[in-house]
């Protein structure tokens, strides 16, 4: 189908007990109502939120937090209160300080052994090279400072360690998934990194059984209804541990048989969410897309390439009535220009929703906005 047939194809109906699963998640997650309270506690209450785009996780943390701007969320890093990390999947998350490490132990631990053999076949980083690189880190930051990534490739390059090709980035994924190292606040536009154990505050190791209890509870609670394969695509655990947290859980969860399929939900939600009629305006990677193994609540699958594409992105997007609705670009000079691109004929309620949206996303920024239709 081509871009301007798919423009004007209409959507697929939701089923009723999508659109409930739908409005329930979107209360969950903070993004019907925004949570009160502080950066750091909407991602406490999130558990772990994806942050692989940087801009994106600071907008994805402000979206579900009332009145936040993005230099609310900034300083909450810069205070260590929130720290930007590999916990899972492979990929950079935010996590509440006092999460990183029970959750490192638990999802990191599983992502460094699996990526151990990869990063030694595609890039020569076997076990002594990787000890190598933990002691060169260890002393570029042992002042406590943040120091910026290019300074420490530029440490790993004066020690004969090459960083490029992806080979430098992957180095500092398995030190993260390690508890040496972790993300400092940015300076300029340069991530910068820090040791662990100066950075983050001590906490008491969770047994294994524990942690993947707490794990299903805070999952369910900020993201049910959903399924054990759903907690398992997220965490990156085995989808046999994933049942064995929902079952360490049971107390804390409920769950309903839909068309032969266990949604779980925490016991103490309402789960009599109102009609999914708002529009929001999500940035990439949102969780209410990337949390779920299934997407096809929030997403029409015939819309599925426009929003993720093969390499794994997951564009920005406008859900309305719990789904996509069409997808947006941002554009910042004196003014942010956000571009939007319908998946489907919008009505003209939905138009005056987006911009609605598109003025909360301004405020969040500190910057006037203008909503655009792209070509």
């Amino acid at each position: 189908m081509t871009r301007a047939a798919a423009r004007e194809a209409p959507a697929r109906k939701l089923p009723a007990h999508y659109a409930g699963i739908a409005a329930v998640r979107l209360a969950n997650q903070g993004i019907a109502e925004p949570f009160a309270g502080t950066p750091q506690q909407t991602v406490s209450r999130m558990l772990a939120m994806q942050a692989q785009d940087y801009y994106a996780s600071l907008w994805a943390v402000g979206l579900r937090t009332r009145e936040a701007t993005e230099a609310d969320v900034e300083r909450a890093i810069a205070e260590r209160k929130l720290v930007r990390t590999w916990p899972m999947r492979g990929t950079l998350h935010l996590l509440a300080a006092d999460d990183v490490r029970w959750m490192l132990a638990l999802t990191g631990a599983r992502m460094s052994a699996l990526n151990a053999g990869r990063i030694e076949r595609m890039y020569g980083l076997d076990a002594a090279a990787m000890k190598r690189c933990r002691k060169i880190a260890e002393k570029a930051l042992r002042s406590g400072e943040p120091v910026s990534r290019t300074a420490l490739y530029d440490a790993f390059a004066a020690a004969g360690i090459e960083t490029g090709a992806s080979r430098g980035i992957n180095i500092l994924g398995q030190l993260s998934q390690d508890a040496v190292i972790c993300g400092g606040p940015r300076v300029g536009k340069q991530p910068t990194y820090v040791l662990a154990d100066a950075w983050l505050p001590e906490s008491k190791a969770l047994p294994r059984d524990e942690a993947l209890s707490a794990l299903a509870a805070r999952y369910f609670a900020s993201r049910g209804p959903a399924t054990a394969h759903d907690l398992a695509w997220w965490s990156g655990l085995t989808l046999k541990d994933a049942q064995a947290a929902v079952d360490g859980a049971e107390r804390q969860l409920v769950g309903e048989s839909i068309d032969g399929v266990v949604y779980w939900s925490s016991a103490a939600a309402d789960l009599r969410a109102a009609a999914v009629q708002r529009v929001h305006l999500l940035p990439p990677f949102d969780e209410y897309l990337v949390a779920y193994r299934d997407r096809s609540i929030p997403l029409d699958p015939a819309f599925g390439p426009r929003v993720i594409g093969l390499n794994g992105l997951f564009n920005a997007s406008l859900i309305s009535g719990g789904r996509v609705a069409a997808t947006w670009k941002r554009k910042i000079k004196t003014v942010a220009e956000i571009g939007l691109e319908p998946l489907r004929p919008l009505r003209s309620s939905e138009v005056r929703a987006a911009a609605d949206a598109v003025r909360r996303y301004g405020a969040f920024l500190g910057l006037e906005t203008r909503l655009v239709r792209l070509p």
